[in-house]
């Protein structure tokens, strides 16, 4: 059977202050009426039961998550106690999925990234199924054609072609790291690069074995989670076993070393929403290149992004190319040019003990 597994332990700074460590990113409503996470969990209908829908979050995140999420059973909402990267969570979803499922499909996707369209979504599900159901052994990931030389992503080399049924699947010749400028434009003239966009589709034994193989520590550590849950002792063999995991991503521990990997080109339009800047892209500009999501009253205002509660009026003179961020105890006010440094507030904040604005 196919299982969806939404990876939701991100912090997701760069939305500071709206996003916080109880309520990051993915539980945030910044493009369209849904918030992140239930966006992606509702590109699942249709193609996923309910019942085989898995999320893996954080202990603070866990309840708001269930909340947001009422039609995930709620022992399907698997704790992190600790942040330890892609691959022990890609691990801790894979055992307990054996644990029902023996020869389970995982498809895995991270909870914060606005795609279009759900159909496109499903079209490339199925056809990720349709090349594990050909090739057990194989690990599947999607490839998003670039639309600019981004600095910010990992790419993916294509090899040959595997299938030119549509989506079109190739052979993965390599990974290759976020690249520099001069590097990034020169994969786009080179046409066979793809955007790494963190979904994978695998049989959950298939990764399991991979994770034994390439990082045996680790393996041993889920192992012991494993044993756990079936005494019945979950909850308590997690708290215990999954901080000593090693802390590693899925592309480190097996992608970059398994050799029958295959990249789908993506059918679907994609974006990570990595900062602020993304949301005049994704809800579009008023007639005067302004964001604004809340009462706003702006007399000679351009090119600013405006939040603020229903409650709190924002109001701006002259200004250019700015963010301006309202909740109930944090304002922000950042040049656009700048939002990159927003992890810098964070920092002073922390090191000068401010921890309740974190």
């Amino acid at each position: 059977m196919l299982h969806a597994v939404i990876m939701a332990g991100g912090s997701g700074t760069r939305f500071w202050p709206q996003s916080r460590q109880k309520t990051p990113k993915q539980l945030l409503r910044l493009a369209g009426s849904r918030t992140m996470i239930q966006q992606t969990a509702d590109r699942c209908r249709g193609w996923v039961d309910p019942s085989r829908l898995w999320v893996v979050t954080n202990e603070l995140q866990a309840e708001a998550t269930r909340a947001q999420l009422p039609e995930v059973p709620s022992d399907n909402i698997l704790m992190e106690p600790a942040a330890r990267n892609t691959a022990p969570c890609v691990g801790l979803a894979a055992i307990q999925i054996l644990e029902q499922d023996p020869e389970g499909i995982m498809f895995v996707m991270p909870a914060d990234h606005v795609i279009q369209t759900n159909e496109a979504f499903a079209a490339a599900a199925r056809r990720a199924c349709e090349t594990i159901e050909a090739n057990d052994s194989s690990l599947v990931l999607f490839g998003v054609v670039p639309a600019f030389p981004a600095t910010g992503y990992g790419y993916i080399e294509r090899g040959d072609v595997l299938s030119n049924a549509q989506p079109r699947s190739y052979r993965v010749n390599a990974f290759r790291e976020k690249p520099h400028r001069e590097l990034a434009e020169e994969y786009i003239r080179d046409g066979r690069f793809f955007w790494n966009c963190g979904i994978f589709c695998w049989k959950a034994r298939t990764i399991i074995e991979l994770l034994k193989r390439h990082e045996p520590e680790l393996h041993a550590g889920l192992m012991r989670i494993a044993d756990g849950i079936q005494l019945g002792l979950g909850k308590e063999s997690i708290a215990k076993e999954f901080p000593r995991l090693k802390s590693i991503s899925i592309d480190y521990a097996v992608l970059e070393r398994a050799a029958e990997v295959v990249v789908i080109e993506a059918p679907f339009q994609w974006d990570d929403v990595g900062s602020w800047l993304a949301v005049p892209r994704l809800n579009g500009c008023d007639d005067d290149r302004n964001t604004i999501d809340g009462p706003f009253c702006g007399i000679d205002t351009q090119g600013c992004i405006v939040r603020t509660a229903e409650d709190h009026l924002i109001a701006t003179l002259g200004l250019r190319n700015v963010i301006i961020v309202h909740t109930e105890d944090v304002t922000l006010v950042a040049d656009v040019n700048q939002s990159e440094r927003i992890k810098e507030i964070l920092t002073k904040l922390e090191s000068e003990n401010h921890r309740q604005y974190l």
